[in-house]
């Protein structure tokens, strides 16, 4: 049994490891955000589906629940977007750092959803979060636009995990999953269609190395790490798997040094800044994790 649960240990850190590699590969993939998004969401999909099929998952649900996996669908494309396209315009270094603001966000989104009150130590939290941007945004100034590119994924990506926290009480994820990625390739092809050169020849015409990165997030990055995450979840507790999480932007932020080192070299200040952003979104998880073991004792 402690080799069991050792095994699922390595496989959640494994799984950051896969999140943070995400980043990496938004760097080497050559094409713009959106096809971007397009694509991986679309090699997903197919995967996914042939998920549920073999698992003979019944895809059955209302449309009423539809329309709100749709509404959910072009927030996590909408965040997938700005997060490869602040990658563009700055690079993995700050996009990552700015993405762990969103529990900054989460922490005032959740009340509203689950009718809580704020925490005070939120409150503070959101300040020292704030105080770590301008650490960031002060010294590098020039990746302004990814700087505000990185805030707006995180805001999206909080907003997506909080409304995907009410479907999971009720669905099967593989099956939200599955109809979110459908409404965002829907709503991308329909916004290609207007863009200026749109679903051209040229669209689908990618480089071997385009194809090779995108296959890898499609599958790996994505289909795998979504199903494999609710696995490990069955053995892990939820506070492991989220606290586990925020340590995305480390493995991030390391790869990307050791990858990219004179694209990703910044100032001492952005370093301290992004240590300040990390280690209370850390913090955070361990003081809300203490007050639920003190409610069920």
């Amino acid at each position: 049994m402690p080799n069991a649960k050792l095994k699922n240990y390595f496989h959640l850190h494994f799984l950051v490891f896969i999140a943070g590699f995400t980043a990496i590969l938004g760097e080497l993939i050559s094409i713009g955000s959106i096809p971007l998004v397009w694509y991986r969401m679309v090699i997903a999909t197919i995967l996914m589906f042939l998920f549920i099929k073999i698992s003979k998952i019944n895809l059955k649900v209302k449309l009423s629940a539809i329309a709100k996996f749709s509404v959910a669908g072009v927030i996590i494309a909408l965040h997938w977007i700005t997060f490869f396209e602040s990658i563009n315009q700055a690079n993995i270094s700050i996009a990552l750092a700015m993405f762990s603001s969103g529990a900054f966000f989460a922490s005032l989104i959740e009340p509203i959803f689950y009718k809580r009150r704020v925490i005070w130590y939120e409150i503070l939290f959101g300040i020292i979060v704030i105080l770590g941007v301008w650490l960031i945004t002060k010294t590098e100034f020039r990746y302004i636009n990814g700087i505000l590119l990185g805030i707006s994924s995180a805001l999206f990506s909080s907003l997506f995990a909080v409304i995907n926290g009410k479907f999971v009480e009720r669905y099967r994820p593989s099956v939200i999953s599955f109809y979110e990625f459908i409404s965002g390739i829907f709503c991308m092809t329909i916004a290609l269609m207007f863009m200026g050169d749109g679903m051209n020849a040229a669209f689908f015409d990618l480089s071997f190395s385009d194809w090779k990165y995108l296959f890898i997030l499609g599958s790996i990055c994505t289909a795998y790490a979504f199903i494999a995450a609710v696995h490990v979840m069955k053995h892990i507790s939820p506070y492991t798997v989220v606290l586990t999480y925020n340590l995305e932007p480390i493995y991030g932020i390391g790869l990307a040094i050791i990858l990219f080192p004179e694209k990703e070299k910044m100032s001492l200040e952005f370093y301290i800044g992004a240590l300040l952003i990390i280690s209370t979104v850390i913090i955070n998880g361990v003081l809300k994790n203490m007050s639920k073991t003190k409610k069920n004792v």
